[in-house]
């Protein structure tokens, strides 16, 4: 049983998107998970979500995504340095998005750049 829940929704995210599904149930939940799918819905890459309190799950009606990961380890990213991980895991210079876990919050990689704060890289999805 894996420990990174992060890493399991996404895993779970790209999987159903692979085999043509529409919804995924997600049984393991956490507060960074439900912020970097806030950020996919901002983006479009999901289409909605919801949250079930009581047996702790999300549902996730995919859109339009190819791939989705969990970066490991957790490159500590100073402002400097995020377009060097943006070239390393996005495939094209305006295509996809990176996630940063910042002082303000996840954030994506423009925002992080527009703000001038570094932080933790948590994820990527184009």
């Amino acid at each position: 049983m894996s420990q990174d829940v992060v890493a399991d929704g996404l895993n779970m995210l790209k999987n159903a998107k692979r085999a043509n599904k529409k919804t995924v149930v997600i049984r393991k939940i956490s507060n960074p998970l439900i912020e970097i799918l806030k950020i996919m819905k901002r983006k479009g890459a999901v289409k909605r979500y919801k949250i079930d309190s009581k047996e702790k799950t999300v549902e996730v009606t995919l859109g339009d995504f190819s791939e989705c990961k969990a970066v490991k380890p957790r490159f500590t990213v100073k402002k400097d340095t995020i377009e060097k991980y943006r070239r390393r895991y996005l495939p094209a210079r305006d295509v996809g998005t990176l996630i940063i876990s910042t002082s303000k919050g996840l954030l994506t990689h423009e925002e992080a750049f527009q703000e001038k704060i570094g932080g933790c890289l948590m994820a990527y999805f184009y």
